[in-house]
């Protein structure tokens, strides 16, 4: 008996002595850059328990075979999981490159609207450098001051002034600023060597950047450069100024060149002066430098850009600046909305109609929606602008949801330029342009103004065909054809990005007459050096802006003047201001009236009207001239004789009759093989459990059935009420795993689609 005792006193107390030495349990869920709608539960062992683990801090944890970056999402004091099973993360960062809970809730809201990877949307949101488990080293953030004059700094900058315009207007830009880094410089047009000279000359020096929080100064707002308000744009100010401490979403539907940017400016002016960030988002890197210089002359601000242009480390330059609070402004393109901003006192987005606003791939958010849900969930005002509005946001402004304001006049002495059709078939044309564009073009020249020709196709022609068998040089990964490039002697396909040389003869019959069909901007180009040997020719597409700051450079050589024809693609046609551009001509929109796609006409529209707002902004009178064969179209005469907001009422009208967005919500399941009856199975067998409040269009073969290989088909998902779509989308997600042909096929899902193209 006494034994018995003896040996359960002896159990009891090894019990109790590894209870003693058993790890105290702490979880937390983390969100890991995998393609799975889930979070992943993870264990904090004590050693690395302290200091307390916080929602929003990079973690390192294993997931499979390797270590991996991951977002701590929440904290948990218990386990739903075999405990056996739970691995323990494998470090801390312990940096200051943490995610605020605000944040974090907004991130997991997108995740939530797109049904997309929680993780992935977490890894988009961070710059690169931040989602790498090295450590970082950051060299200290370095601006450039002006030194203190003396007369000898004022006789070189004499002799500048003279002999070096650029370097004088750099020097003149540095001196305005109590201290501008190389990235503002660069995007302003500027160069290393432009930069090395005036140092050399003891005009400029480089010192690091103290990194501070942003206050307002005395010196902030350069009022030389304030411009007076006309009573139309004063409302508005004060609309805004009216609710900084709310939400409200603003809509500034203001004709081309009606003063929408001196609108935003004194805006944010208030905003800045309460010591708050502003956030403002342009379509495309192409609107970045104009943007920052507006904003350069009237704010002397420490401002932070964000685009695709800048590298990694200069990027996470801009995320630190803008955590820190030490950037005001934050201008950048749709992914800038993720920017980690924690006193963001206002959100402004220029041309919210662009469809360069929409992630077209991988996580398809649209960086408008993103920034009204933003600024709905820290109780700011947001600001709309566009000449053109998208149907939806017009639709949110007539039905009361969008505070709708309209600036119908343009500012100064400009006039809005009239359009006027040409008739292609009652021309002579000649390298694609008709008689009385020629005789136009002579005319505007000879008046010492400038020209913009718009062709929406880069390249020097879209084929190349054999005259004798007419063989046609098509990309086998995709069915469609070539696209010459002269100056590189390459057929390069603009769908996958495949190159070829160019054949010396037909690979069908033999024959060497090969030769090219239809025209692209370079060949535009070549064509009016020889129509026009005594003008100055620019073109302005992706082919020649790929070099580091030379859009910016080619951009401010068109307002010195010192081309006198510009060529280009939509890369021209939004948002630049050129005093002396007096003509416009658009040379083929015929395309876009005959598309499948209901959007077609829209985006038609407001591409059309865009690129004639770059005529006659100054005090010149404009003229826009339209290039077709369907003169007669409906679209292009409510266009051209009623306007833009006539033409979009009535497309209204249209889209709501035929229960089309934005009176319908949408969602576009798109799904790839090899082998094109696989996608095709795949997306039928979903549409064979029906699903309330929706239906199916689809599946159908894709606008390009095969691209880089794969075929392509889409199904449509459809409901009068978003409720009822996001709800069927969860019931279609959760079929997948399921779907016997899941496995064969890659697939994904766009909600809100604006491209049927894909």
């Amino acid at each position: 008996m006494a034994g018995s005792i003896t040996a359960g006193k002896i159990a009891s107390t090894i019990t109790h002595y590894i209870n003693s030495l058993k790890v105290s349990e702490h979880y937390i869920q983390v969100a890991i850059p995998v393609p799975m709608r889930q979070l992943f539960t993870y264990q904090v062992p004590d050693a690395l328990g302290s200091p307390a683990i916080k929602v929003g801090e990079r973690v390192v944890v294993p997931f499979g075979h390797r270590k991996v970056i991951g977002i701590v999402i929440d904290e948990q004091a218990q386990c739903n999981f075999d405990v056996s099973r739970v691995k323990n993360i494998a470090g801390r960062l312990n940096d200051n490159f943490n995610l605020s809970t605000p944040l974090v809730n907004f991130l997991q809201l997108c995740a939530h609207y797109y049904h997309h990877p929680i993780g992935d949307v977490f890894q988009q949101a961070l710059p690169v450098l931040l989602r790498k488990i090295d450590n970082i080293t950051l060299s200290p953030p370095m601006v450039w001051l002006a030194e203190s004059r003396d007369e000898k700094a004022n006789d070189i900058l004499a002799k500048l002034a003279n002999k070096a315009a650029k370097q004088y207007a750099l020097y003149q830009i540095i001196q305005s600023h109590h201290g501008i880094s190389w990235v503002e410089l660069r995007m302003l047009g500027y160069n290393k060597a432009q930069l090395n000279a005036l140092q050399s000359k003891g005009l400029i020096i480089e010192q690091e950047q103290i990194a501070s929080q942003y206050s307002w100064q005395k010196d902030t707002l350069n009022k030389a450069d304030k411009l007076r308000l006309s009573s139309e744009q004063a409302i508005i100010v004060s609309a805004i100024n009216n609710a900084l401490t709310e939400f409200s979403c603003h809509l500034i539907d203001g004709v081309t060149g009606s003063g929408k940017t001196e609108v935003y400016l004194q805006a944010m002016e208030t905003v800045l002066a309460n010591n708050k960030q502003v956030l403002v988002i342009v379509p495309e890197i192409g609107l970045t430098p104009q943007t920052l210089s507006r904003f350069e002359q009237r704010f002397n601000v420490p401002i932070a850009l964000h685009h695709s242009g800048l590298n990694d480390k200069e990027r996470l330059a801009t995320w630190l600046s803008a955590q820190q609070g030490s950037a005001a402004i934050v201008i950048g393109t749709r992914s800038a909305i993720f920017t980690p901003l924690h006193r963001l006192g206002l959100i402004i987005i220029d041309e919210e109609h662009d469809s360069s606003l929409k992630q077209q791939d991988s996580f398809r958010y649209h960086g408008r929606d993103m920034a009204i849900l933003r600024a709905r969930q820290l109780d700011i005002p947001i600001v709309l602008g566009s000449a053109t509005p998208s149907f939806e946001s017009l639709q949110n402004a007539l039905s009361g949801k969008y505070r709708y304001h309209q600036l119908l006049n343009r500012a100064g002495k400009s006039n809005k330029a009239k359009i006027a059709l040409i008739d292609m078939n009652h021309q002579q044309v000649e390298y694609g342009l008709s008689g009385t564009l020629k005789y136009e073009i002579k005319q505007t020249l000879a008046r010492g103004e400038q020209v913009l020709l718009f062709l929406n196709r880069r390249g020097y022609a879209p084929a190349i065909n054999c005259q004798e068998c007419h063989w046609l040089a098509e990309c086998q990964r995709c069915d469609k054809p070539y696209t010459l490039h002269q100056k590189q002697q390459l057929l390069i396909c603009h769908h996958c990005g495949s190159q070829k040389r160019i054949p010396p003869q037909c690979p069908s019959c033999g024959s060497v007459r090969i030769a090219p069909l239809g025209q692209g901007t370079e060949q535009l180009e070549s064509r009016l050096g020889e129509l026009f040997p005594d003008a100055s020719i620019v073109r302005i597409d992706r082919d020649s802006t790929r070099k580091k700051g030379e859009l910016a450079k080619l951009l401010q050589e068109v307002i010195d003047k010192k081309h006198q024809l510009l060529v280009g693609t939509q890369m021209l046609a939004k948002g630049h201001h050129f005093p002396d551009v007096t003509l416009v001509a658009v040379l083929d929109v015929d395309g876009a009236l005959f598309s499948f796609d209901f959007r077609a006409s829209e985006q038609m529209a407001q591409l059309l009207i865009q690129v004639a707002g770059r005529a006659g902004r100054a005090s010149k009178p404009g003229k826009v001239l339209v290039q077709s064969n369907y003169v007669n179209h409906p679209l292009l005469q409510d266009l051209v004789h009623n306007g833009y907001h006539h033409f979009a009422h009535q497309a209204l009208t249209e889209r709501k009759q035929a229960l089309l967005p934005p009176f319908t919500f949408q969602a576009l399941l798109r799904a790839d093989a090899n082998y094109p009856s696989y996608p095709e199975k795949f997306l039928r067998a979903l549409t064979q459990q029906p699903l309330a409040g929706c239906e199916f269009a689809g599946p159908v073969p894709a606008a390009m059935e095969k691209k880089a290989g794969k075929f392509r088909y889409h199904l449509i998902i459809q409901a009068k009420s978003r409720k009822d779509l996001h709800r069927a989308i969860l019931q279609l997600l959760s079929q997948i795993p399921n779907n016997e042909w899941q496995g064969k096929v890659r697939w994904s899902l766009d909600i809100d689609p604006i491209d049927l193209n894909w």
